[in-house]
C-alpha cells in the first residue's frame, strides 16, 4: 500500500533535489519533508532510504545531508557502464530468442501506453540490461553494472521526458541486432544508447545549477 506513496515521494523530493529547493547539505528530515510534500512519515522514510542507497545522501553527524551528484561523477559512471555494457551486449547473442522476445514485448507495450505509473519503464529497463549483463556469466559484471546504474536511476523518464521514446526505440533497436546474431552491432548500438543517455543527464544537471545559480 506504501509503495506507490514512496514512489511519489522519492520523485517529488528528486525534483526538489534537482530544483534547487533542497541545496548540497541540506537535511532531509522525514518529519518536514512529510509537512511539505503533505504525506505520512513511513512513505518519506522509505523514499529517503532509497535516496540514500543511491549516494545523493551522506550521512552527516545525526542527519542525513543532500549530495548531488557532479558531471565530473557521471563521465565517470558512463565511462565504466559504456566499456562493461557495450561488451555485454556483444556476449548477449547467446540470449534465448524467447526472453528477447518477451522484452520486445515489454518495450513495445510502453511505446504503446507509455511509462505508467508502477514504475513498468524502470522494470523492464532495469530487466533488459541485468539480461545483457548476465550473458557473460559473471557475477561481478551483474554486481558492478547494476550498482552503476543505480546511481544515476533517479534520472528516470519524469526528470528526462524527452528520453523515453527514444530509449525505448534504442532498446528495440539491440533486441533486433541480437536476434540477427549481431554482437557486434549491438555493442556498438548499447555504446550510443548510453552516451544518449550520459549527454542527457548532463544537460539535465547543468540547468539544474542554472537554478541554482552555482
Amino acid at each position: 500500500m506504501n509503495q506507490p506513496l514512496a514512489q511519489q515521494a522519492y520523485g517529488k523530493i528528486i525534483e526538489m533535489i534537482l530544483s534547487g529547493t533542497l541545496m548540497p547539505g541540506d537535511a532531509l528530515q522525514e518529519a518536514k519533508l512529510g509537512d511539505t510534500l503533505d504525506m505520512s512519515r513511513t512513505p518519506v522514510r522509505e523514499a529517503i532510504k532509497r535516496i540514500e542507497a543511491e549516494g545523493l545522501a551522506v550521512q552527516d553527524g545525526r542527519f542525513l545531508k543532500v549530495r548531488t551528484l557532479t558531471a565530473a561523477e557521471v563521465e565517470e559512471i558512463f565511462f565504466l557502464r559504456r566499456v562493461l555494457e557495450s561488451h555485454c551486449a556483444r556476449q548477449a547473442t547467446s540470449v534465448a530468442v524467447s526472453v528477447l522476445d518477451e522484452l520486445d514485448a515489454r518495450v513495445r507495450h510502453l511505446l504503446q501506453h507509455g511509462p505508467g505509473e508502477e514504475d513498468e519503464q524502470r522494470r523492464v529497463d532495469d530487466d533488459l540490461h541485468r539480461t545483457f549483463a548476465l550473458s557473460t556469466r559473471n557475477d561481478m559484471m551483474v554486481s558492478t553494472i547494476a550498482d552503476l546504474r543505480r546511481r544515476t536511476c533517479m534520472f528516470d523518464h519524469s526528470n528526462l521526458p524527452h528520453r523515453f521514446l527514444k530509449s525505448c526505440e534504442e532498446h528495440l533497436e539491440m533486441l533486433d541486432a541480437l536476434r540477427a546474431g549481431d554482437g557486434e552491432r549491438a555493442g556498438l548500438l548499447m555504446e550510443e544508447h548510453i552516451n544518449h543517455a550520459r549527454d542527457a543527464i548532463l544537460e539535465r544537471l547543468a540547468q539544474s545549477l542554472e537554478r541554482t545559480g552555482e
